[in-house]
């Protein structure tokens, strides 16, 4: 579906929401299966072709490091 709205803050609005908001505490991130959790929630909503590339730009802002890269 297009964005009716661009610009309107649409994207920054979800991107707190997962990051830090109540989507947050459904991903759990830093805990083990984060990256799992957030492609299990966010497939719901998104496309196969974006979902794991959108949970790793959100696994950078949550905890500043791509996925697998923790150690």
């Amino acid at each position: 579906m297009p964005d009716l709205n661009p610009g309107d803050g649409g994207a920054a609005k979800l991107k707190a929401y997962w990051v830090r908001g109540p989507g947050a505490l459904k991903i759990a991130w830093g805990a083990p299966g984060d990256f799992d959790r957030c492609v299990s929630e966010l497939s719901k909503y998104v496309g196969p072709g974006i979902v794991k590339g959108l949970c790793s730009n959100y696994h950078l802002a949550a905890l500043g490091v791509r996925p697998g890269q923790e150690h």
